[in-house]
Order: structure tokens, then C-alpha cells, then sequence
């Protein structure tokens, strides 16, 4: 039996499909959250993601380097569809029924992003990858998770990070850093809690769209949050 949440959307950097490595695809790694993604499928969860593509190239960094900002950008989408194959192929080699929808049109790989379908799709039970991110440049993947979150009426948006949840500085930096098991959208404005780029954060602020930041890396942490209902990170809400 699943926990609190029917639907939810879980936003995977690219950064975290790389495991260790900061570049490339760590199958190791994906297959382990792929396996607890689909515990809580099977669970009656059901599971959209937005997928990053920092593993492969960021649009900023890109253009630090010379290149456009709009071909940058776009070169980190097509990362991101990418990283969502890698998923999709996964889920159905552990027997889960996934879906691959794309911001930017590419019929023969994968479904153009649509939102009705998206939401049949979660009904009959298929996990559904976003990719892409909006399909625009100068947005992120943050501000796209943001915005697939609110359009499919996600109940949350779990942030999947390498941390343990939000803390009132940056934990690395200063040892008497304190750990927020639960903020307000503004109390994070107010300490200027980096929880998400401004875009993204407003977006699911004005939309009342709870924010759950975890530790993904944690073995357990998806299938303690989706299935046993318990909390698990940090909230904002």
C-alpha cells in the first residue's frame, strides 16, 4: 500500500545518474533508483520524472566556453532525452511500463509532451519520463520540474539531491550550519534558501506545490517516502 502521496513528480539531475563520475551514465546507480522508483510503482504511486542532462553539458557552462546560449541550451535538452532513454530502458527490464514525453519534437525516439496523455498515461499505471526540460532555452530543468509538476497536479515535487535536506547555510562550508526539516515558501525566500532557481521556486510557490528536497543516494530514502508514508528530507510548503 502506497503512503501519503497518489501522484508525485521526482526531479533527477544529471549529476546523479553520473554515480561518482561527472560525466557519463552510471548504470549501477541507475538501475538501484530505477529498482526503488518501481517498488513504489508497483506500490500504486504514481511516477512522473524530470530528467537533467549535467552529466553530459550544461547550457551555462557551454557558453562560457564560447558557444551560443541558445544552441547551448539546446544541446543540454538533447542531453536530458538522453539520460531519459537510459531510465526508460531500466524501468523495462524491471518490468515497468514507462513512457518517454519530449519538449522538443522527436516522434521517432519519443511522444511529443502533451498533457492529457501525460495524465492517462499515470493512470494506467506507466511511469512517465519528461525530457527536454520546457523546451525553451535560459529555463531549467528546475524550472521544468516545476512546471510538469503543476500541469500533471502532481501532490508534490520531490528534488532529488545529494544532501540530506535544506539547511539555514551551506552545511559544507560552516559546521554550526542548521538542518530545516520544514520551511515555508517565505521563510525560504526570507533566509534565501537556495532550494531552486527563482523561476522554479515561485512557480510551485504560486502554485502551492509542496517541495520535498531528500538525499536520493541514501539506499531506501524513495521507498520510505512513497511507500511507508515517512517523512524523509526536508519540506517546503
Amino acid at each position: 500500500m502506497a503512503g501519503k502521496y497518489k501522484r508525485v513528480l521526482l526531479k533527477l539531475s544529471g549529476e546523479i545518474l553520473a554515480g561518482g563520475e561527472k560525466f557519463g551514465l552510471n548504470y549501477p546507480v541507475i538501475n538501484e533508483i530505477c529498482s526503488e522508483i518501481t517498488d513504489a510503482a508497483n506500490a500504486g504511486v504514481q511516477i512522473a520524472m524530470v530528467v537533467g542532462g549535467g552529466n553530459f553539458i550544461r547550457g551555462a557552462q557551454a557558453e562560457e566556453q564560447g558557444i551560443e546560449r541558445v544552441q547551448a541550451d539546446q544541446m543540454g535538452m538533447l542531453a536530458t532525452v538522453i539520460n531519459a532513454l537510459a531510465l526508460q530502458n531500466a524501468l523495462e527490464q524491471l518490468g515497468v511500463p514507462t513512457r518517454v514525453q519530449t519538449a522538443i519534437e522527436m516522434r521517432s525516439i519519443a511522444e511529443p509532451f502533451i498533457t492529457r496523455r501525460a495524465t492517462r498515461h499515470l493512470e494506467k499505471g506507466r511511469i512517465l519520463i519528461f525530457a527536454a526540460g520546457t523546451g525553451s532555452p535560459f529555463f531549467s530543468t528546475d524550472t521544468a520540474a516545476a512546471l510538469r509538476a503543476t500541469e500533471i497536479k502532481s501532490d508534490c515535487l520531490l528534488k532529488a539531491t545529494k544532501v540530506d535536506g535544506i539547511y539555514d547555510k551551506d552545511p559544507v562550508k560552516f559546521q554550526d550550519a542548521a538542518f530545516l526539516a520544514e520551511v515555508s515558501f517565505a521563510d525560504a525566500l526570507r533566509l534565501r534558501l537556495r532550494v531552486m532557481d527563482g523561476a522554479a521556486f515561485s512557480l510551485c510557490m504560486e502554485n502551492k506545490m509542496p517541495i520535498i528536497v531528500f538525499d536520493v543516494r541514501q539506499r531506501g530514502n524513495l521507498s520510505k517516502l512513497l511507500i511507508a508514508g515517512e517523512r524523509i528530507g526536508s519540506m517546503v510548503s
